[in-house]
């Protein structure tokens, strides 16, 4: 039985998603993948299940739930389209940045459309020559009477010339942190821009491309939070991060889970010398590998998104362990299932092999898994200070 035991509200929430996955997701995954279809269509009647704003406040359209409920929801989403999934986290990402953020007039403007997903949205924080070291970003946002003019690119950005709103970071300030503020900027602003669609190992039901400010004008209550915001943008952008960690580990557990289970099933049902695979030794210890890698994944997870709820002090470094790890080993699951399948793993009817190409950027997404392991072990030495004044 999963930890903790989900009561009667949860496994309705689990069921929603799952039933709604399996039926318009999981038939079409492959489908789009080879058509670099985008399934706008799936993800708006995904937004009437309550799915684009999950842990967004009901009076502006959203479902009010924790973000225990995200994770249990993403995973499984990827379960049926880890591609699908993503998108629809980034976007919970951005809905929920403007819900907390922003003003009441804010609010009210963009989140029934973010929650409907009449408006989709983008998050555009990594830059040409700014990635991990997001504090220097370069993109600028200069005051001129009553608005703002962004000039700059963005690099990386899913749902880049697609989405109708972006979520930007912006220097309006000295150099650092403390000089960044953000702004909702609607794609059809005078001076917005977008790259081609760039070419990708996976995610091809996504799109991703540069998005460019050139005199990019908008009004000064395009700053999230208005005249108090200014300066705040690094701090609402790593805050957001702490959920976008979550979620794209969720995303990567739920197609490791469906890796699992389709490598599971081919090695009961396939023959070889006489015997199910299955019966193999060394294929027996590989399942109990992924099979156990896949529960301390999810436990993580699921306390990640627990110290989230509950405010824990520990919030960011548990955050950055959950998405370490479940990135990390559910990319390893996935392969480990691409190589029980054997040949017929490498190929693309499977479905196996998409998942591992779909995996592999989640150890770079929200930040990479190398700057996973500087937070925690910042956060590690920070304790140790600590107990050394007591």
């Amino acid at each position: 039985m999963p930890y903790p035991v989900l009561n009667d509200d949860d496994r309705i929430v689990v069921e929603t998603a799952r039933d709604f996955a399996r039926k318009r997701l999981a038939p079409h995954s492959l489908e789009w993948d080879a058509t670099k279809h985008f399934p706008v269509e799936e993800m708006v009647e995904a937004a009437s299940l309550g799915m684009a704003a999950i842990y967004t406040r009901e009076d502006v359209g959203g479902s009010g739930l924790r973000r225990i409920d995200g994770v249990r929801i993403f995973e499984e989403l990827a379960k049926a389209d880890p591609v699908t999934a993503a998108f629809l986290s980034i976007h919970n990402m951005c809905t929920w940045m403007v819900d907390t953020y922003g003003t009441d007039e804010q609010r009210k403007r963009f989140v029934p459309k973010m929650a409907s997903m009449e408006f989709m949205a983008s998050y555009c924080l990594t830059e040409p020559g700014a990635g991990s070291d997001a504090a220097a970003l370069s993109t600028s946002a200069r005051r001129d009477g009553d608005e703002w003019v962004l000039r700059g690119s963005k690099q990386f950005i899913s749902g880049g010339g697609v989405s109708d709103v972006y979520v930007v970071m912006a220097r309006t300030g000295d150099a650092g942190a403390r000089g960044i503020s953000t702004f909702v900027v609607e794609r059809d602003t005078p001076g917005l821009s977008f790259g081609p669609a760039e070419a990708k190992m996976g995610w091809h039901n996504q799109p991703t491309a540069q998005v460019v400010f050139d005199d990019v004008r908008v009004q000064v209550d395009a700053m999230l939070g208005g005249v108090d915001g200014e300066g705040t943008g690094f701090s609402i952008a790593m805050n957001g991060l702490n959920g976008g960690r979550l979620n794209i580990a969720a995303c990567s557990l739920g197609g490791a889970q469906a890796a699992y289970d389709a490598a599971l099933k081919y090695v009961a049902d396939r023959h070889a010398f006489g015997a199910p695979l299955i019966d193999e030794p060394t294929i027996r210890a590989t399942i109990a590998e992924m099979a156990m890698n896949l529960e301390a994944s999810r436990l993580m997870l699921w306390r990640a998104a627990e110290a989230v709820d509950s405010g824990d002090l520990d919030k960011v470094e548990l955050c950055a362990m959950a998405k370490r790890f479940v990135t990390e080993h559910c990319f390893t699951i996935a392969d480990q299932a691409l190589q029980l399948h054997g040949g017929y793993g490498y190929l693309h009817e499977t479905g196996v092999e998409k998942i591992v190409r779909d995996l592999r950027v989640n150890r770079i997404l929200e930040g990479t898994n190398e700057i996973m392991r500087m937070v925690i072990g910042r956060a590690e030495a920070a304790r140790v200070t600590k107990e050394k004044t007591r």
